[in-house]
């Protein structure tokens, strides 16, 4: 198992704070274990609920009355399968006991229709499977080809690996999705799923995708919206202004993890991505991913930017004044491009970063550096070490 630190200190420091902590985050990327690592160091009773478990859906028929006498850590996992026990959790936050919930969710906030009632609170803790900071040195390229999955990543060998994606991807359309209520059936957001794989680091057309299901754009907008819901796709928002020039305003669309993008797109073997049309995309979105673990920035800070004379840019974060520019280029010696330097200009970005696979980070003109993707934990600083 590999020591999750950060992420420890982190909910500790929620859990003192906050009457109610939530870890969100995809199905196995190790929620539950992080929570055990918890409980371990707690001070005081700590009681678990497994909501997958008919024992605890049972315990829970009345969860006023079995969780009101409860004191210190209570833990319930899969709080998703129970979206009514958002309300009494309101009742037991407002009550000045010594008990503090930890939540273990699988799915958005969005898509659990009572979690608004507890706005005030409840912190959110976003969960991803292992990053950059986390692993050995050296398995930059075997995080890549394998994904963030725990499982995944510490598989014996490239083909075990592989396996257990295959055996997740079944899992989630068989059993997850229905679970959360999805009436979609399993063939078809298998169909989906693999076709927006080979979407994957391209702007969102609904219309052509609806096309080729024969079903109408909104409802393959629900489709994506699903699988972004459960933390197994991104879609990332455009970013436009008035700067007198016309703006994409579609998402872009990935697939969170790039093993699983890889077992969608039918890759088991670093040669086989390397002559996969798709290795570029893949690069991008693995890199993109690590570079906003690295920054520490929130969804609603993420955006790209084109325009339809064809100016664009990967990755803008946002926090407050600031603006950072990224690049992704699967090219160990990047050079800058007009798009570059107009995506500086227009967007009046404090710095421009091209991410690339080597190792080295150097200046290419004013305000625009390469960094090496194995150098992003000692160049690029989080975002609120910046402030």
């Amino acid at each position: 198992m590999i020591p999750r630190e950060a992420h420890v200190r982190t909910l500790q420091a929620r859990l003192d704070d906050n009457p109610i902590v939530a870890i969100i985050g995809a199905r196995q990327v190790g929620k539950t274990t992080l929570a055990k690592l918890l409980a371990d160091r707690s001070q005081g009773p700590v009681t678990f609920f497994d909501l997958e478990h008919p024992r605890d859906q049972a315990r829970l028929e009345d969860p006023l009355l079995t969780l009101e006498p409860l004191r210190g850590l209570v833990v319930i996992d899969e709080v998703q399968y129970a979206p009514d026990l958002f309300r009494v959790l309101r009742v037991l936050a407002d009550q000045n006991v010594e008990r503090t919930f930890l939540l273990l969710g699988s799915a958005s906030p969005e898509l659990l229709a009572q979690s608004e009632s507890l706005a005030g609170r409840i912190s959110y803790h976003p969960l991803g499977g292992f990053d950059l900071s986390e692993i050995s040195a050296g398995k930059t390229e075997s995080l890549w080809l394998r994904g963030s999955f725990p499982r995944s990543f510490l598989a014996d060998n490239d083909r075990a690996s592989s396996a257990w994606r295959r055996d997740f991807v079944d899992t989630y359309l068989q059993r997850d999705l229905p679970q959360l209520g999805s009436r979609i059936g399993a063939r078809t957001m298998r169909r989906f799923w693999t076709m927006l794989a080979h979407y994957h680091g391209q702007i969102w057309n609904g219309a052509e995708l609806a096309r080729a299901f024969g079903v109408s754009s909104a409802a393959v907008r629900r489709y994506l919206d699903l699988l972004c819901a459960t933390y197994v796709a991104r879609a990332l928002q455009p970013w436009h202004e008035n700067l007198g020039k016309r703006q994409v305003k579609s998402p872009k669309v990935y697939i969170t993890d790039s093993g699983l993008l890889h077992t969608l797109l039918g890759l088991e073997s670093a040669p086989d991505l390397a002559g996969h049309p798709k290795v570029g995309a893949s690069f991008e979105g693995f890199a993109l991913g690590e570079v906003v673990t690295r920054l520490g920035a929130r969804p609603n800070e993420c955006f790209f930017w084109a325009t339809h004379a064809g100016a664009e840019l990967d990755l803008l974060v946002v926090r407050g004044t600031r603006r950072f520019g990224f690049e992704f280029k699967r090219n160990s010696a990047p050079r800058t491009t007009r798009s570059m330097h107009t995506a500086l200009a227009d967007l009046k970005l404090d710095h421009l970063d091209v991410i690339h696979p080597g190792d080295q980070t150097y200046p290419l003109t004013d305000h625009i550096r390469a960094v090496g993707l194995s150098r992003i934990l000692n160049d690029l600083q989080p975002l609120d070490a910046e402030q």
